[in-house]
């Protein structure tokens, strides 16, 4: 994607990247302490009730041999309570209770995403609780609750069993996401407020030191949260999760922007990214652009390297373990075998503050035209600027291609001749940017 950006709007993104160079400058500088890298982690999704014990045995194993600090999984509330308030599934104990001791036996906390209404909480209209049937999953069970205090005395269940066992308990999956699978009916802003304002409190009646999680938003252009804010939401979560597949380090920029308009300094959890080695088999997956393999590594390590310093981002958890032809966002292919993200990933895991990948550019005369070609890490937009002599004659944005590569026509008024470009992304700045002339 190719434009030009009005004075204002380049004002704008300036300010923004000036805030985030100074909060990691800060932390290179020496000036506070050590800085250390936000929590990392994989996404398990395979898992539910009934897994057999070898089956969490093996991922659990794999974790550690990423050098996983925490791992992602499923509690939904619909398998846990399915008949009624305060009665808990005793298949839900057993499934659950060996999870979360095998794991910590690892050395690996589990991050509890809690979710799901059971058919006797739900508020789904009355054609639906109608075929609402426990321990099986239905549409009535993306219906929030009409009680979120019944939510919250589950939660506080979860806490109080599992303690410092736990990194995190989040509150909820995606209630901004659009196609209503984990969120559903309207007023979604104040019904997500309303389970969050039940669950806090509850939680930290039963563990003062459970950290617990808002959000899990998917949008990053921020109308949701400002809705959230405007329910009530501030002081009912230690950290706000979110999950950002495309312009990864963007949609975080601007989302802490939002927050920091709001009054609210809480550190943002990256409880969901990644990247689908589907090409060339597929095109798009899961709706997002398929990459290699090998850049699916890249951008991996690369995301990891970007957010190592940043002390407003807690944790990085990413999709998945282990993938499948249909979903392949995997470290681990649906065969077992691993694939070249995992070494990658387990090389960040290990030791974060690596520099991600350089930016790359080139100059070349086409069709009488000047053509900027080039590389450069995932997660942001990229910025050309062109100058003759000492006086910039051209500024441009535009984002990579799913290989990280981009290919940008200087206008033909520029000639060809006597022309120098210089090429950054955003995250990193103009400091790491790379220049071409001819």
């Amino acid at each position: 994607m190719r434009a030009q950006f009005s004075k204002l709007a380049v004002l704008w993104i300036l300010v923004a990247l000036t805030l985030v160079l100074l909060a990691a400058t800060d932390a290179q500088s020496g000036t506070a302490s050590a800085p250390k890298p936000p929590l990392s982690g994989v996404n398990l999704t395979d898992f539910a009730i009934g897994t057999s014990t070898a089956k969490i045995n093996q991922e659990i194993a794999r974790a550690q041999s990423l050098h996983a600090h925490v791992i992602r999984v499923e509690f939904p509330w619909s398998a846990f309570e399915p008949n009624q308030q305060g009665q808990v599934d005793p298949s839900a104990l057993t499934y659950s209770d060996y999870l979360v001791n095998r794991a910590s036996a690892a050395g690996i906390k589990v991050l509890v995403l809690t979710l799901s209404t059971p058919c006797w909480a739900s508020s789904a209209p009355p054609s639906l609780l109608a075929v609402c049937t426990p321990n099986t999953g239905s549409r009535a069970n993306t219906w929030p609750p009409s009680e979120p205090r019944a939510f919250g005395s589950f939660v506080a269940f979860i806490a109080a069993r599992y303690g410092s066992k736990l990194a995190a308990i989040e509150i909820w999956n995606e209630p901004d996401q659009a196609n209503e699978d984990y969120l559903a009916g309207p007023n979604k802003a104040q019904h997500y407020a309303a389970i969050l304002r039940a669950a806090y409190p509850a939680i930290k009646r039963a563990d003062p030191a459970m950290t617990v999680l808002g959000g899990s938003l998917v949008g990053s252009n921020g109308t949701f949260l400002r809705a959230l804010y405007a329910a009530g939401i501030k002081g009912y979560y230690d950290g706000l999760a979110v999950h950002f597949y495309n312009l990864t380090l963007a949609s975080l920029r601007y989302t802490h922007e939002v927050q920091f308009a709001n009054g609210d300094s809480k550190p943002l959890w990256l409880t969901e990214f990644g990247w689908s080695s589907c090409w060339p088999r597929q095109r798009i997956q899961e709706e997002q652009a398929c990459v290699t393999p090998q850049v699916q590594a890249a951008n991996m390590s690369n995301i990891y390297r970007s957010l190592a310093r940043i002390p407003w981002v807690a944790a990085q958890i990413v999709y998945e373990l282990q993938g499948s032809t249909r979903e392949d966002f995997g470290v681990f292919a649906e065969s077992g075998a691993r694939k070249p993200s995992f070494a990658a990933l387990r090389n960040v895991f290990i030791s974060a503050f690596a520099k991600p990948s350089p930016v790359t550019v080139s100059l070349n005369r086409h069709g009488g035209r000047l053509v900027a070609d080039g590389s450069g890490p995932v997660g942001d937009y990229m910025r050309l600027e062109a100058f003759r002599g000492r006086h910039a004659v051209y500024r441009t944005l535009f984002t990579l291609n799913s290989f990280n590569r981009y290919s940008v026509a200087l206008p033909s008024q520029l000639g060809t001749r006597n022309l120098a470009v210089r090429v950054f992304q955003y995250w990193m700045g103009p400091a790491t940017a790379a220049a071409a002339h001819i």
